[in-house]
């Protein structure tokens, strides 16, 4: 990854310090800066990490200039085309799609451990029963590690595998029994029967009472969406399993610290809002209004689900996910929804708008995505939830690639301190 070429650093009245230069498979070039410390007594001031590499992974690439997603190589469209989620769980985790013998071995292994521990029932007590979604789970997660204990020693490969294994399979059960607590109503148990995603639909909404009818159409919609969220590079989320992780944390406190950071309505709300945004303008005529606003500094935040500060092109997941709208609201009957078609429109006059046109602000996933939960009968509280259970698989991918790199070592970003300078307490008598 090393190459020969250098960037030099000068500062004025010292001597010139080199750092290496790293080349990606893909991607832009990296300043080796590990030195910087060392060699100079300064650090680089990076607010956000905008400009920072923080680790090495072979697992997701995003091209933004290009509107590119690779998992591990593979284009995101050529997944959702030919693989269900499970497949795609298998490629993050392992590297390569698993032949039908390794396919067959993995789901049966995640259908084994998608059940939970009859006492995790009693933590759902706990909760208020219109409490949102995700403080719930980021409680459940963490709790796992109570009942997991053996988790906690990463020593052994097999054991962490198995780890992994348990995270992707209990999430789903986890996120339908919060949906049905808040509902009133009982957990329903999973069943071995049913693939990964039809398992999770009928977990969170079939009733004993009746006979559960699975729509294959419907379910490939699903099973799809599942898929665009399973990983996105070393965004806030992901990021945060890699720091705590580095400090030692079982997997579950990573996860768990996962959702808390996906909760928040810049990274895993961003659909829930967007889908408030789209109900608030209520209707077509209003979108020509609702673009000239957005113009306005103060008003900008008011169009919501534009422009994605990774991507400076289309966002391909888009694209991807408003073909699924088309296809659930098409099966449903729906195809003339008041929400879809006031979606449509809004995607239409601003990408002919010039303020959006210049600014490349395309539609992004979360434009979308709420639109397409909410006609699979999804409440927006569970569609941040949603997005925790698909990621799960990308969390613990990189976290095992982080556990795994020799390089590993704990987390610890510099700080420019702008504080009061260095004094001494006066006396109590001249304060």
């Amino acid at each position: 990854m090393s190459t020969e070429r250098k960037a030099t650093l000068t500062i004025t009245g010292e001597a010139p310090v080199q750092f290496p230069i790293l080349s990606p498979t893909h991607g832009n070039d990296c300043v080796d800066i590990r030195a910087l410390g060392g060699n100079t007594d300064r650090f680089a001031y990076d607010s956000g990490f905008e400009s920072t590499a923080s680790c090495k992974s072979r697992i997701t690439f995003i091209d933004g200039a290009k509107g590119e997603l690779l998992y591990r190589g593979y284009p995101i469209e050529q997944l959702t085309e030919h693989c269900n989620f499970l497949e795609v769980a298998y490629l993050l985790k392992n590297g390569e799609l698993p032949t039908a013998e390794q396919n067959a071995r993995f789901a049966a292994t995640i259908t084994k451990h998608t059940s939970v521990h009859n006492q995790m029932v009693s933590f759902y007590h706990g909760f208020r029963r219109d409490a949102h979604s995700m403080p719930v789970m980021v409680g459940l997660v963490g709790a796992l590690s109570a009942f997991h204990r053996e988790a906690a020693d990463f020593s052994d490969v097999e054991q962490r595998s198995l780890t992994i294994d348990r995270i992707i399979a209990k999430m789903p059960t986890l996120a339908a029994m919060a949906f049905n607590y808040t509902r009133g109503h009982p957990p329903v148990s999973p069943r071995a029967d049913l693939d990964y995603a039809a398992n999770f639909v009928h977990m969170m909404f079939s009733n004993p009472a009746e006979k559960f009818v699975l729509n294959p159409v419907l379910m490939r919609a699903f099973d799809r969406l599942l898929i665009l969220h399973a990983d996105h590079a070393q965004d806030a989320s992901t990021s945060t399993v890699r720091m705590a992780g580095s400090s030692g944390a079982n997997p579950f406190a990573c996860i768990s610290a996962a959702i808390a950071c996906l909760s928040g309505p810049e990274h895993g709300g961003a659909s829930e809002a967007c889908l408030a945004m789209l109900e608030k303008v209520g209707d077509v005529t209003r979108v020509a209004e609702m673009i000239s606003r957005s113009r306005i500094e103060s008003d900008r935040s008011k169009v919501t689900g534009f422009g994605l500060y990774v991507y400076k092109n289309f966002d391909p997941r888009a694209k991807l996910m408003r073909k699924l709208c088309t296809d659930v609201l098409t099966e449903l009957g729906l195809q003339n929804d008041p929400l879809f078609a006031l979606a449509i429109e809004l995607d239409r006059i601003a990408l002919e708008d010039p303020y959006f046109v210049e600014k490349k602000l395309y539609p992004n996933i979360d434009f979308y995505s709420g639109i397409l939960q909410k006609a699979l009968g999804l409440p927006s509280s569970m569609f941040a939830c949603i997005v925790a259970v698909a990621r799960t698989a990308g969390w613990m991918a990189q976290w095992e690639e982080m556990r795994a790199d020799p390089e590993y070592k704990i987390a610890r970003p510099r700080q420019l301190y702008t504080g009061v300078a260095r004094r001494n307490v006066p006396a109590l008598s001249q304060r």
